[in-house]
This record gives structure tokens, sequence and C-alpha cells, in this order.
């Protein structure tokens, strides 16, 4: 394992300081843009004097009982909303007609029996959640550490504000905090943080970042947020040994928002409270890597190439993806995030979409007290931007993104043991133009299902749900052993292209297993805007599987079918069947805004070659 943060360690000074992430908050709330100000007053007002959801033990019980974890996050991400709504808004319009309201919500979640999630509530990776929390043994998850961020974002902002209603609010902040969080966290040991060569994903970074704020922003003492920081250290460079080099995030663009961009958070906060002593961390590779790779996955019109748990609408960039294109001098960043915030605040875009958004009050006020700034680089830069992404191949997750002016295509190799993993080795997505061609499904709404072994009984992260064979009647299944080999990857002059063997992906049997192939290259030609697919294989019984975002369509030519604004000519099987997927589950139709399709051909020949071209 590298420590690149670890090394920095004997660098840092005797002195610790606080954090203060906000210090001219008085000048950036008289220059908000006024589309923001007008939203953050809106939100604010629906939730004066409005009540905030009960939670009750059996709400809690539910998830174990039922498996529904969506009833009772509704209530829990709700309260959490409501308070950073009140808060953002109280600050932007004047305290008083929010104060009480802000108090409320303060002793709501100081007064709930734990923080952590009931599908988080374990002590140990990946076994089954308890029924109710143990309040003498607090568990420290994704929710408990923002829950200790949100409040201690409230500490420090509204210290004054609450100290001249009653000194004992702001107290009680802080003995939540210290007694749920800093102490566990500096005495116990949770998966996240890390322990020598066990894989990490999102959490440690996301994690690591809000208990940082936690402890800088609190008046702790020095040997805490020196011990504090060590451990951080740590977590994080537990966290960079499972990417590559080359900065891709294997969980996709919605989960980059709470790993690299989170770790950049992280840099920036142990940055600011040791006189720069993470500072040369900006200027490493790997970091600018790790930044980039949201830029690089693009789709257009909102769309992001997508695979495992990610969506392919994972959400607009702003603020806080221009900061970190700023620490790294990276140009295309800032110019994308820079114009993301602009299309959010006078495109008809929602700059709080996200949950992050709405519930992090750091995010928020970050928000605030940067759009100003990012806007005017947007109207200064706006004419030169170089926002627009080449093509790219990340060898550590075996992904290609290869255009041409009117396709996006992208062809994922690697193996079936990714973070969030679903059964997708060798499919591929593409867009036309902006708009969604052959698509990856994404996830329903999570439940126990979702992340225990009965996972790939869902339907939506089988391989027979993505643009991938079915061999002798088997699909993939999960796990490192099942991944493509011989990748090859050509992204010079105008024909961009990608092959790979994918029997090794399939749970073939023995007598197959030894001397079956199946060979896929997905090539692009710029020259012809032309995709094409072509499959070669010995296995019996090969049915091909499309998921696209339009129905299929005959053509008055035999042979051509037409698909959205593009036409299709597959030779070398017949077409069984064609069947609408539903897309009923609500985080599902956050990316699309109607029912999907599902072709199926049967293969009739050892060779399959589909062309894809634009209809006009």
């Amino acid at each position: 394992m590298e420590n690149i943060f670890l090394n920095r360690i004997p660098s840092i000074p005797d002195h610790i300081s606080s954090y203060d992430p906000f210090p001219d908050l008085t000048g950036c709330l008289a220059d908000i843009p006024i589309p923001l100000r007008d939203r953050l007053v809106s939100d604010g007002e629906k939730y004066l004097q409005a009540s905030y959801e009960p939670i009750s033990a059996t709400d809690y019980m539910d998830f174990v009982r039922t498996g529904d974890r969506a009833a009772f996050e509704k209530k829990y991400f709700g309260r959490r909303y409501q308070l950073c709504a009140l808060i953002t808004a109280g600050l932007v319009q004047g305290m008083d007609t929010f104060i009480d309201d802000i108090i409320n919500g303060i002793y709501f979640i100081c007064e709930e029996s734990s923080w952590v999630l009931p599908a988080h509530n374990t002590y140990i990776r990946d076994t089954p959640q308890l029924i109710l929390p143990d309040t003498k043994r607090p568990v420290l998850d994704l929710f408990a550490c923002e829950s200790a961020a949100l409040l201690a974002m409230t500490y420090h902002l509204l210290k004054d504000e609450l100290n001249r209603v009653s000194c004992v609010i702001a107290d009680r902040i802080e003995d939540e905090i210290n007694k749920r969080i800093i102490k566990p966290y500096l005495e116990d040991h949770f998966w996240w943080m890390g322990n020598g060569d066990e894989p990490m994903c999102n959490w440690t970074p996301w994690c690591t970042q809000n208990v940082l704020l936690a402890a800088f922003l609190l008046p702790n003492d020095e040997a805490v947020r020196r011990k504090v920081i060590e451990k951080a250290a740590y977590s994080l460079d537990c966290f960079l040994k499972d990417y590559g080099d080359d900065g891709c995030c294997d969980e996709g663009a919605q989960y980059y928002r709470h790993a690299g961009l989170c770790m950049f958070h992280c840099i920036d906060i142990l940055n600011a409270v040791t006189s720069g002593a993470f500072g040369d961390i900006w200027d490493i590779p790997k970091i600018k890597n790790i930044a980039s790779y949201i830029v690089n996955v693009r789709a257009g019109g909102g769309y992001y190439v997508n695979f495992s748990d990610c969506s392919a609408k994972a959400g607009s960039m702003g603020v806080r993806e221009f900061l970190f294109g700023k620490a790294c001098r990276l140009s295309s960043l800032m110019d994308a995030a820079a114009e993301d915030l602009y299309e959010d605040l006078y495109g008809g875009g929602d700059i709080f979409a996200s949950d992050s958004m709405r519930m992090n009050l750091y995010f928020r006020i970050l928000t605030v007290c940067k759009a100003e700034s990012v806007l005017r680089y947007h109207e200064d830069n706006r004419d030169m931007a170089t926002n627009v992404p080449g093509d790219i191949f990340y060898p550590s997750v075996g992904l290609m993104v290869a255009r041409s002016p009117r396709f996006v295509l992208a062809v994922k190799a690697g193996d079936n043991n990714d973070n969030h993993n679903h059964n997708d080795t060798g499919s591929f997505t593409l867009y036309l133009d902006g708009r969604p061609l052959f698509v990856d499904i994404g996830v329903e709404t999570y439940s126990r299902k979702t992340f225990s072994p009965d996972r790939y009984d869902i339907w939506t992260m089988q391989s027979g749900y993505h643009n991938l064979p079915t061999l002798a009647g088997l699909d993939q299944m999960a796990g490192d052993r099942y991944r493509a080999t011989d990748v090859d990857c050509h992204l010079e002059g105008g024909k961009k292209s990608m092959s790979m063997h994918m029997e090794k992906a399939y749970p073939l049997p023995d007598k197959l297993s030894s001397s079956a192939y199946y060979i896929r290259n997905v090539a692009l030609d710029t020259a012809t805007e032309t995709v094409t697919v072509t499959d070669t294989s010995d296995c019996p019984d090969v049915i091909l599987n499309f998921i696209t975002y339009e129905a299929l369509e005959a053509t008055a030519k035999p042979g051509v079918y037409r698909i959205g604004n593009a036409l299709i000519s597959p030779v070398g099987a017949d077409i069984m069947s064609t069947e609408t997927l539903p897309i009923n589950d609500d985080r599902l139709r956050l990316a699309w805004d109607h029912d999907l399709c599902r072709i199926r051909l049967r293969m009739t020949a050892s060779e399959f070659v589909m062309q894809i071209r634009p209809a006009t």
C-alpha cells in the first residue's frame, strides 16, 4: 500500500487548528445569485411550523422483518432535509423566522436512539443486521457520520444564535457528537476504516470526510485532533490502494461524488488544519486522474456512461467538482462543472436534486459561498471551454469510452467483482446525439436483498438484462474469476474498438469450458458514424440480449430495424422476441422517463454482426 497520506504525517505542525470553511460567510451571503437565493428561501419557508416525522422502534425493526428500507429512510432523511433547508433559508433571509423550527430539528435528531440506518446496523462487514441499535455501542455508518457533520455545521454556523435562546443547545450538540462519533471513531474499528489489504469502497472517504468535519468544527483539543488526522490518513491510504493509477471509479459516476469527490474534501480539510501539510497531494497524477474521471464518462444530455449500480442520470456537477478541478489545475473539470452549475441555476435544472445536496449542510453552504465565483469563471471562459472529453481506456476496470461527433460508445471488460457489481462483463452502452440508445438499466430502490447473498436474484443485476449473450442457457456469475480475457483496446485514428474473450465470464460446464470461445468486438468508425458489434462463438444455443431506450420497429427494408433515431442491421441471428421492461421503481424512474425494451435474438451462425447508424 502506497502511504500517500501517512507519509505526510511527519510534516504536520505542532499546532493543529480548528476548521473555518467559510470565513467570509457574511460577504458570500450578500452575493448569492438571485435564482439560488430564491430557491433557498422557498425551500426553507415550506418547512416553517411543519412537524418532523416521528420515528418509532417498529419503523426501525421493519428492515429486519420485511427487508424494506425505504419507509424508514424517508422519515430519517426527511428530518435532515428539513433542518438543512431551514438553516440555509435562515442564513439567507434572517434567522428569527426560522430559529424555533431549527431548534426542533436539532432536538429531534439528537434524541434519536441511533443515527445508524437499520440496513447498516451491524458490527461486522457483510453480516446480518441487528433488529435494534445498541445505544451503548454506536455504529458508525455513512449516515451516522453524515448526521454528525450536519449537527457540527449547525453548531459552527449558529452557535451564537442558539446561545441567545439557551446555551444547552450547543452543549447538547457537542455531547451527542462526541459520544456517538468521536469517541467510537478513536476507540473502535469499523470495517470502512481500512485493514491492510481488505477492499474499501466509497464508504471510506465519505465517512472520513464527515468525521473530519465533526472533529474540526467542534472545539476538540489538540490530542484528539491529531489522533483523528492519523486515523483518517490511514483510512484514505486504504481507500486509494483499491484505485488503479488511471483513477477509474469502479462504482461508476454516481458514486464518484461519494468516493473521489469526498476524498477531495478530506484532503482540503486536512490541508486547512495542518497549514498545508497535505497540499502537494494535488500534484500526484493518480489524484488528478481520479478528479478527471467524472468528465471522461459524460455522455451528454445529462446522461453518463453507467455500469454496476450507477444510474445513467448520475447528477450534474457543481461547486464541489469545480473546486476539485481547481485544486488539481484541471481546466476541463472546472469548465464542465461551471457549465452544469450555470444550467442548473438558469436553464431549469435542479441544483439540489441529489440527496447529498439536500442533507449535507457543508455542501449546501459551500455552494452558497462559491456559486458566484464559479459563475464568473463560466462567463469569462465559456468561449474557450475545454470540457469536451476525448476517448479513454481505463485498464484498471476495463472500461473504454470512445466518441464521434454523434456517438458516445462505452464498452466494459474487466470482471464481475466491482464494487456495487452487476454481472456485466462485456456489456456496452451507446448514446446518439446525447440520447440513450443501448442502455444499462441501473439498480432499483435499495432493499435488504440488494446487499445480501440473494443480490443476483434481482433482475437488474443479471447479465441477461444487460447487452450481453446467454450461453448454453447460462448467464454470467459474480466474482473476479468471471472475467474478460485477451482484452485489446484501440483508440487511435478514426476507427476505435475493443475486443475481448468473454467465455470465462460464464459458468460453462466442463465439457465446454476448456475449449469454447466467445469473442466480442465493438467498434466505432468516426468517418462513417457507424458502430459495429461483432460476436464470434462456437458455444451452443447463444441468445443475444439487448436493452434499448426505445422499442424496436421494422422498416421497409428487410433486415433493417429502427430504434429511436438509429437504424440497426443484425446479421447472423434471428429475432426471437421483444419485451417491455416496466420502469415502475422510484429510483429507476429518476433515470428513465418511460419503459425500456429488451430485444432477444438467437444466433444462427458462428458470427453475429450488428451495424448501428444514425437514421437521419
